[in-house]
């Protein structure tokens, strides 16, 4: 039986066997969740929207997903890189979640409301040359939450931390309870 479910939501330009997404699918599966990983490549397709495609069509996607996730079975855990991140934590405000884990999350996202979540358990993982979300921003975001933060020596792709993120992401699974 799962332990929960978890929805992991790909960053802009990316897609749901992103190698970030499938290290935490691994992560939870490994200890028993199920896990999602939506495709939003067809609504990030949409440059005429905005810049990062439409933001909107993507968050509903994730509310429907997560609606029919938790009408199966109770509150679900929401994990997102950069634009994934920005909409699971917007999501967590209109559906049971039982924790957020953010990968390099924008605090802005265009015309959409600023950055907010619901007060579950928050992990933030981040990268101190983000090129394009200051770091010292998200730690505020972060510390106004109490959210358990861990930065790291990359960029916005974190790439060269794939599996410190995973194992970041276990930790916040492992710790929640049954």
């Amino acid at each position: 039986m799962s332990r929960g479910h978890c929805i992991l939501s790909h960053g802009f330009e990316s897609g749901p066997d992103a190698t970030k997404v499938t290290a935490l699918a691994q992560a939870a599966e490994a200890l028993g969740w199920s896990t999602q990983r939506p495709d939003y490549t067809d609504l990030d397709a949409r440059a005429g929207v905005s810049r990062v495609g439409d933001v909107p069509a993507r968050l509903q996607r994730l509310l429907d997903l997560a609606g029919d996730a938790v009408a199966r079975g109770g509150p679900v855990v929401l994990a997102g890189s950069s634009l994934g991140a920005y909409i699971s934590a917007v999501a967590s405000l209109q559906v049971p979640t039982r924790a957020l884990f953010l990968m390099v999350p924008p605090l802005r996202m265009g015309p959409m409301p600023a950055l907010d979540a619901a007060p579950v358990p928050t992990s933030v993982v981040h990268a101190w040359h983000d090129e394009l979300i200051p770091a010292a921003e998200v730690i505020e975001w972060a510390r106004a939450r109490s959210a358990r933060l861990l930065l790291l020596d990359d960029g916005h792709r974190l790439s060269a931390h794939v599996d410190a993120t995973a194992r970041a992401f276990a930790e916040l699974l492992g710790s929640l309870p049954d």
